[in-house]
């Protein structure tokens, strides 16, 4: 009898965590993204081990427009993108070199690249995070989802999956959760 006492705590103690899990949405390792504001859909890999995200990009350069800071890039992704995108720069990030990165000229363990906020649709979820600028090309997925833009769309990532979410299927008119 001493054993229904054990398990109603042990239910009780174990029901607010199931609760968190709920809201979350499952996505797979891989999933689709489309990348709202510039009309592309594209494959991207959600990294848990990463903190940001990043965006395949080439010819990158800063300038000021009305006296703010501002980025051009081409999509480093196929020739069918070959026209410049142009964006507000966000902030510049500093990214930790790996040890085979590292340049000894230029004396630094970072990277500084570029980031802008960009729209981003993965299944039924809009949100707008920061993606920083890189040439990705040498790398499958044109997109990396980091754990900071992770946590905004509320992601469980389960690597056993693929694709989970399905294509993007956001609303015209939603708006980014915050």
């Amino acid at each position: 009898m001493r054993l229904k006492p054990f398990l109603l705590l042990t239910c009780l103690l174990t029901a607010p965590g199931l609760g968190v899990a709920a809201e979350k949405t499952v996505y797979g390792l891989n999933e689709y993204a489309q990348l709202a504001g510039i009309d592309l859909e594209v494959a991207a890999k959600l990294d848990t081990g990463a903190k940001t995200a990043s965006l395949s990009a080439r010819d990158i350069k800063r300038f000021k427009r009305n006296g703010e800071s501002w980025v051009r890039f081409y999509l480093a992704i196929d020739t069918a993108h070959s026209h410049p995108i142009e964006r507000p720069l966000a902030r510049v990030s500093k990214i930790k070199r790996r040890a085979g990165d590292y340049d000894p000229d230029e004396d630094k363990n970072y990277t500084a690249r570029p980031v802008i906020a960009l729209d981003i649709c993965m299944g039924t979820a809009l949100r707008s995070i920061e993606v920083n600028l890189t040439d990705r090309s040498a790398f499958q997925y044109p997109l990396l989802i980091g754990s900071e833009a992770l946590k905004r769309f509320d992601a469980l990532v389960d690597p056993s999956l693929k694709y989970a979410a399905g294509k993007p299927a956001c609303a015209a008119d939603a708006h980014t959760a915050e």
